[in-house]
């Protein structure tokens, strides 16, 4: 990847306008321009060619990237979602810097048109980019160069932009536009649909090895950590999508345990219990799941429920019975040697 020269920052004895940041940002992209022409010459020589989609959906304001490619873990370099702020997935002889100063150029106010064409401008090897942006309002843009290995192309709709290169043919990203569009489900749900469509249509010429699925909250609170619904990566795998379905659901099931755990220190225990439910629905196997799910039946009081659970997972695995009186110390557990006695006899 190019290096970018260091620019110097002036300071005003008033403090300048938004407008005046913005300018300062363009101004800086320019100077960054000039050292892609400088360093056309160390500009990747393999692509990370791919198919990806950038979406929105109006409903939540959710924001995703969903992406599969014949690259080694293409996860940290194509997609790039902040919550309130916009998505951009950046691809075919991949600049990632497209995707940090997109985005911060869509939080300093640039719709994601406003803000993909600022950065092509300042890029001298644009021709051999692709990249798609979307911001929180759904405006979108796209931009596939003319030197991207073919077929390539992409397709820009509401709320959305799907876009491939190095593809088997050209019918790989309509098909993709068509899957999202019919797909039914929220939107982690659609952009797998528009996954598993281009891989049906032909996919990747070279075949597949990795993929990506992130999406973010559509009601930031400016935790990261919080505004990720999905941040999954599939780095090398012989059916990457398939693996990145599972966990999918996975998180899925891990999320409802969050939810019941907030719920818990809401003092809603039915609430807490549906959630918890709903997790074990989604991942039957895992025996974290069902464990946690009995010591909260112990705090609420519920230890004649909590037992059936406790022998399952010690059954599964003892290592679970040396676990549980350490919990005491940790406030996990109650204080009751009677109760945590009932608790390990369910080994028996």
């Amino acid at each position: 990847m190019r290096s970018r020269s260091s620019i110097a920052v002036w300071r005003s004895p008033t403090r300048p306008s938004r407008n005046a940041v913005l300018a300062l940002a363009f101004a800086a992209l320019a100077f960054a321009g000039a050292a892609h022409a400088q360093d056309a010459a160390s500009a990747p020589k393999r692509p990370v060619h791919t198919f990806s989609i950038v979406a929105r959906d109006p409903a939540t304001g959710e924001l995703g990237v969903a992406v599969q490619s014949h690259w080694f873990s293409v996860g940290p370099i194509v997609p790039w979602v902040e919550a309130g702020v916009g998505a951009v997935a950046t691809q075919s002889f991949v600049d990632p810097s497209y995707g940090k100063l997109g985005l911060d150029l869509m939080r300093a106010g640039k719709s994601a048109p406003e803000a993909l064409k600022a950065l092509i401008a300042g890029d001298a090897a644009s021709d051999v980019r692709q990249v798609a942006m979307i911001d929180t309002q759904g405006r979108v843009a796209a931009h596939t160069g003319a030197k991207d290995i073919q077929a390539a192309g992409h397709k820009v709709g509401t709320n959305y932009s799907v876009q491939a290169n190095l593809m088997l043919n050209d019918t790989v990203w309509p098909a993709m536009s068509r899957a999202f569009e019919a797909a039914k489900g929220d939107l982690a749900d659609r952009m797998l649909a528009a996954l598993d469509a281009a891989q049906a249509a032909g996919g990747d010429i070279r075949g597949r090895q990795s993929a990506a699925l992130i999406l973010v909250s559509g009601k930031p609170t400016g935790k990261p950590w919080i505004d990720r619904i999905f941040d999954l990566r599939v780095d090398d795998n012989p059916e990457p999508l398939k693996e990145l379905r599972r966990l999918v659901v996975l998180q899925r099931a891990y999320n409802h345990m969050n939810a019941g755990d907030l719920a818990v220190e809401r003092k809603d225990n039915q609430g807490a219990l549906r959630e918890y439910s709903a997790a074990a629905a989604l991942a039957p196997g895992s025996t974290e799941m069902v464990y946690w799910h009995a010591v909260a039946l112990v705090n609420m009081g519920r230890v004649d429920e909590s037992l059936p659970l406790f022998r399952q997972v010690f059954k599964a695995d003892k290592n679970w019975l040396t676990l549980t009186p350490r919990l005491v110390t940790a406030g996990q557990l109650p204080k009751d040697q009677k109760v945590i006695d009932r608790i390990l006899k369910a080994a028996n």
